[in-house]
């Protein structure tokens, strides 16, 4: 598989992840901020954290999806993988009563699973941000070699 063709799939599997989670979140708005209001960490903030989660997830989703913003996406996916864990840490580490905020299929993790997960997406912004250093400028934008 070639490094181009991996930095796509890399984007894509980011692209479903925060979309499916974004859509989950605000199809099931009401309990999503629920349960961020009985987070420590967010309780305070949790309207406004229950709309900023969820709409940051869809514009990382839209600038990995543009070829040309693709590296600014896989930067902000590794930030967005980074905050979720150091949360998900915290929670573990401190947290006598979990909730889960998360959205959809991923609910359904354990949180030392959602820990795992998180830290495979981590693996992979790292290796899309590499791989689309590698990748020849012309074939990031879509542009044909002037040659």
């Amino acid at each position: 598989m070639s490094k181009k063709t991996m930095a796509e799939v890399i984007a894509g599997l980011f692209i479903l992840l925060f979309l499916y989670t974004a859509l989950s979140k605000l199809g099931e708005f009401a309990v999503f901020r629920h349960f961020l209001r009985s987070s420590p960490l967010i309780a305070r903030n949790a309207s406004i954290m229950a709309v900023l989660i969820p709409s940051g997830e869809i514009l990382v989703a839209l600038l990995l999806f543009l070829p040309a913003t693709r590296k600014q996406g896989m930067l902000a996916s590794l930030g967005l993988m980074l905050a979720f864990t150091a949360y998900l840490s915290y929670m573990l580490l401190f947290v006598p009563r979990l909730p889960c905020s998360c959205g959809g299929v991923i609910s359904r993790l354990s949180w030392q699973q959602h820990l795992v997960f998180n830290v495979v997406f981590i693996v992979l912004a790292l290796l899309g941000i590499r791989l689309h250093d590698h990748v020849p400028p012309s074939i990031k934008t879509g542009e044909a070699e002037n040659q």
